[in-house]
């Protein structure tokens, strides 16, 4: 006897509690909706323009003094040519960049289709060894741009055209003037660019 209540007692809390008190709705609501398929999403797309058509990035960067970027428009030695009164002073203290990638067509095989551009804009004004200020005279920019194809597998074909170095400013002149090529002058490239890691890259629902 003694122990059929011993045993009652402990059986006693399944009893009340053991029962699930979640009613049928809640358990629906508690189910992770299935994600669309990469076809699905691409059937409810719009042609042109499609509604995640345009992304990138900005960034704004400071050099902190005897670490200015050089454009390559003046000579590393143009504080021989003045000192501090040099007429090239065209070293960044400053650097303003961002790429724009605009993917404007959301169904068919344009939809593979993307152009983009990358411009960047130097600020400052330095003699190498003779001159560091904070100014934020203007130097000039450089740009890129171009236009790829996905071809699947996280794989994409681009083609991008640089261009010359533009100055804005006065900055540059004198006898420690290199001339407006800058560090990569006027090019043309064609190549291939494998997207690797985290699956949700940008192209990775162009396949």
């Amino acid at each position: 006897m003694r122990v059929a209540v011993f045993l009652g007692f402990l059986l006693l809390p399944y009893a009340v509690f053991g029962q699930s008190t979640i009613t049928p709705d809640a358990k629906m609501a508690l189910v992770k909706p299935e994600k669309p398929s990469p076809t699905e999403k691409i059937g409810n797309r719009r042609f042109f323009p499609r509604h995640d058509w345009i992304y990138g990035f900005a960034e704004f960067d400071v050099a902190p003094p005897h670490n200015e970027p050089d454009p390559n428009l003046c000579s590393a030695k143009s504080g021989n040519f003045g000192g501090t009164s040099s007429t090239c002073t065209a070293f960044a203290r400053y650097v303003m960049m961002g790429q724009v990638e605009v993917r404007p067509f959301g169904q068919g095989y344009l939809r593979r289709l993307k152009f983009f551009a990358a411009p960047t804009f130097l600020f400052g004004k330095t003699v190498p060894q003779f001159l560091y200020t904070w100014s934020m005279a203007p130097i000039g920019w450089e740009r890129q741009w171009g236009a790829s194809i996905y071809l699947g597998r996280r794989v994409e074909m681009r083609i991008t055209q640089h261009f010359q170095f533009q100055e804005i400013g006065s900055y540059s002149s004198g006898p420690a003037y290199l001339g407006p090529n800058g560090p990569w002058g006027r090019s043309t490239m064609i190549g291939v660019r494998r997207y690797f890691g985290h699956p949700t890259v940008h192209d990775e629902d162009a396949h």
